[in-house]
C-alpha cells in the first residue's frame, strides 16, 4: 500500500513536471505566433478575436458545471481588471509586436516584476529588501545591454512607438498586478479570467471595428487565423489547464520557472523561424534581466515567507 501511494505522488509529480514543460515552451510560442499574426492584421483585432473566442470558452465551461455569474460590486474589479490585464497589457504587447521582434517583446514582457520594485518605492511603505534593489538595478542593467546594439534603431520612429506601447503594457500589467493581489479574494479567479477576456475582446473588438483597416472574418488571411486559432488552443485553453495542473502538484517557486523560460523560447525560436537577430548583445542582455528579475521574485518570496501568519486577516 504505502508503493502505491509513493507511486502515485511519484506520477503525478511526473505528470505536473511534463505540465510545465507544456507552459514554458507554448506560452513562449505565443509571442511568435502573434508576431506571425500581426504581419497580416491589425493587432487589436487580432488580440480581439483571440481574447474574445478564448474567455468564451473559459465562461462556456463555468456555466456548465454550475458556476454562478458574479453580482454587484464584485463587477467593478472583474471590469478594472478586464481594462489592465488584457485590453491595454495584452493588446499593447500584442499591437507592439508589429514594429519589434517576438524576442524583444518577450525579455520587455518578463521585466514588469521589476516595475513591482518601482511602484513600491514611490507608493508602498514597507521597507523594500535589498536583494529586490539589487535585482531591479540587474534587471534594468541587462536591459540596456540589449538595447546597446539598438541605438540606431530609436532614430525609427516605428521602432520608438513599439518599445514605447510595450512599456505601457508590462505597466498596466504590474498595477493589474497589484490590484489583483487586493481584490483576488472577492472573486473566483479562474472564472474571473475568462470574464476579463471576453469583457476585454469586445473593448478590443469595439475599437478595432472604428479603424479603417479592420478585416472582416472573409477578408482575414489564413496566416492570421491560424495564428489565433494556436494563441486561443494552445495559448489561452491548454497551457493554462497544464499551468493550473502545475500549480496543485508543484510549489510556487517551481512553477514560476515559466517566466523566465518564456523569453528564452520566444528568443531561440524568433531567430530559427523568422530569422530574428540573435546576437551577443541579445543573449548576455537577455540572461542579465532575467537574473535580475528572479532576484525580485526571490526577494518577495524569502519576504512574505518570514511576515507573520496572523498579517492580513
Amino acid at each position: 500500500m504505502f508503493k502505491s501511494i509513493t507511486h502515485n505522488k511519484n506520477g503525478k509529480h511526473a505528470k505536473a513536471l511534463f505540465a510545465l514543460a507544456m507552459v514554458c515552451f507554448f506560452w513562449g510560442t505565443t509571442w511568435l505566433a502573434s508576431k506571425k499574426g500581426v504581419e497580416h492584421m491589425p493587432a487589436l483585432e487580432l488580440a480581439g478575436m483571440r481574447q474574445l473566442i478564448g474567455g468564451f470558452c473559459y465562461v462556456a465551461y463555468f456555466l456548465f458545471i454550475g458556476t454562478k455569474l458574479p453580482k454587484g460590486k464584485v463587477w467593478y474589479p472583474i471590469l478594472i481588471l478586464s481594462f489592465l490585464n488584457f485590453a491595454i497589457s495584452n493588446g499593447l504587447s500584442t499591437w507592439g509586436l508589429k514594429y519589434i521582434s517576438a524576442g524583444l517583446g518577450s525579455i520587455m514582457g518578463a521585466i514588469f516584476p521589476l516595475w513591482l520594485v518601482v511602484i513600491g518605492l514611490f507608493l508602498s511603505k514597507e521597507r523594500i529588501p535589498k536583494k529586490a534593489i539589487l535585482g531591479l538595478c540587474f534587471g534594468f542593467g541587462g536591459v540596456c545591454i540589449i538595447f546597446y546594439e539598438h541605438l540606431q534603431d530609436f532614430l525609427n520612429k516605428n521602432f520608438q512607438f513599439g518599445i514605447f506601447i510595450s512599456l505601457i503594457a508590462t505597466w498596466s500589467w504590474a498595477f493589474g498586478t497589484l490590484y489583483t493581489k487586493k481584490q483576488a479574494a472577492n472573486f473566483n479567479p479562474y472564472f474571473s479570467l475568462g470574464l476579463q477576456m471576453v469583457i476585454s475582446g469586445l473593448m478590443l473588438f469595439s475599437i478595432s471595428f472604428a479603424d479603417n483597416s479592420f478585416l472582416s472574418v472573409t477578408e482575414i488571411p489564413w496566416q492570421s487565423w491560424a495564428a489565433i486559432g494556436y494563441l486561443i488552443v494552445f495559448g489561452s485553453i491548454i497551457s493554462f489547464i497544464c499551468y493550473l495542473y502545475a500549480l496543485q502538484n508543484l510549489t510556487t517557486e517551481q512553477t514560476s520557472i515559466y517566466a523566465y523560460i518564456n523569453p528564452i523560447v520566444a528568443v531561440l525560436l524568433g531567430s530559427l523561424l523568422f530569422n530574428e537577430k540573435l546576437t551577443p548583445f541579445i543573449a548576455i542582455g537577455g540572461l542579465v534581466t532575467l537574473l535580475g528579475v528572479y532576484w525580485v521574485n526571490k526577494a518577495y518570496k524569502i519576504s512574505n515567507k518570514e511576515r507573520p501568519e496572523t498579517e492580513g486577516v
